[in-house]
């Protein structure tokens, strides 16, 4: 991670926590992140949990940010929810193109472009992941998923509507199975995706645009990621679901 780069870290809840329980560890995370400074916080509860979590850490450094969205603004769509939706909730970040969504429920490059270019034009910040897959990984063709990700996610946005973007790079190998990429694998990939931005802009979109890690990520292994050179955080699961741990992942990301 550079010094330009704010550090970023968003806990992605997934379907966890009734109302109640979200409301308790927003508020845990709240008190906890009075003595933490020069880091990015963002929760992302289920859809349900929004309202209650918005309302636990308002007036607070930590943000909101959704799990998924449509790419409407309303209509005949059941069970969806809009930028609106979400923008009334109190959320300024959004989940866009989760390898779970991707492998779970048929999202595809074409739905992450329309949803991030919707989210953008709303006012939310639009978290995009890309990442292989353990079968992707070991055919050798990891880089050219990442790059079918990451173009198919940026088809047709400025540089400056990139700039806005936080990318999530996901091994999908590595989510929810304890295994980690190591920092060095983790590194290559960040690189490799900062090379793309650079190639497909400019070099000071390529710098400027955070990249985040996810993976089984936990407070014996952040420290780590976080010395390299183009890891500017993480997008946390499992970890964040225990404000103790999350907390303790926060205070060695700013360290």
């Amino acid at each position: 991670m550079t010094e330009h780069r704010r550090p970023i870290i968003a806990g992605n809840w997934k379907m966890h926590k009734t109302v109640a329980e979200a409301k308790a560890l927003a508020e845990a995370v709240r008190r906890g992140m009075e003595a933490i400074g020069g880091v990015d916080v963002v929760l992302c509860p289920p859809f349900t949990s929004l309202a209650a979590v918005s309302s636990a850490i308002s007036g607070s450094k930590v943000a909101l940010g959704a799990q998924d969205m449509y790419w409407e603004a309303e209509g005949a769509f059941t069970g969806e929810v809009s930028t609106g939706m979400l923008m009334d909730a109190g959320c300024k970040y959004v989940i866009v193109g989760h390898s779970e969504r991707r492998s779970s429920f048929g999202e595809t490059n074409e739905g992450v472009r329309r949803k991030s270019a919707a989210a953008l034009s709303a006012g939310l910040c639009p978290i995009v992941c890309v990442g292989e897959t353990l079968e992707e990984r070991e055919k050798g063709i990891a880089h050219d998923v990442v790059r079918e990700h990451f173009v198919g996610a940026v088809e047709g946005k400025s540089a400056e509507d990139v700039r806005k973007i936080v990318f999530a790079y996901e091994p999908v190998w590595a989510i929810g199975t304890g295994k980690t990429a190591t920092d060095e694998q983790a590194q290559e990939m960040h690189a490799f995706l900062r090379g793309l931005m650079e190639e497909s802009y400019d070099l000071d979109t390529a710098l400027g645009t955070r990249i985040q890690y996810g993976g089984s990520v936990k407070p014996d292994n952040v420290a780590g990621l976080m010395t390299r050179e183009d890891i500017d955080g993480a997008l946390i699961g499992g970890a964040s679901l225990k404000a103790d741990v999350f907390l303790e992942i926060l205070t060695r990301v700013a360290g």
